[in-house]
């Protein structure tokens, strides 16, 4: 089972940004406000408890962390969306959805193949 770790600063994403490199990575991005992305959110957390290696999962909450959302963006070249899924591996977004595209079973084969 994976750990969920928040990201709170655009230190902590440049590091995962690294940590890339050595291990696919998984980044959600999340509005606390938003039943939808609330529902996206249980469905990465159910991902992480029933398929998460061992390692750790990271979110950040879009709007708490504006500069960190707008740096991973920056980063990233992906438009901003919220609820939104980054699968990262070698500081490249290999797959990314967002909203009712967000679920266990999705995420479980993206990170599958990569």
């Amino acid at each position: 089972m994976s750990t969920l770790v928040e990201l709170t600063s655009t230190e902590d994403f440049d590091k995962v940004w690294e940590q890339s490199t050595k291990e696919p990575v998984l980044v959600f991005k999340q509005s606390t406000t938003c039943p939808i992305s609330a529902a996206a959110f249980e469905e990465y957390q159910n991902y992480l408890k029933e398929d998460g290696q061992d390692g750790s999962g990271y979110f950040l909450k879009v709007r708490e962390s504006r500069d960190v959302s707008n740096h991973v963006a920056d980063v990233t070249a992906l438009q901003h969306q919220s609820p939104q899924f980054l699968l990262i591996k070698d500081k490249s977004v290999v797959w990314n959805a967002s909203h009712d595209k967000i679920t266990a079973d999705a995420i479980k084969a993206e990170v599958a193949k990569a």
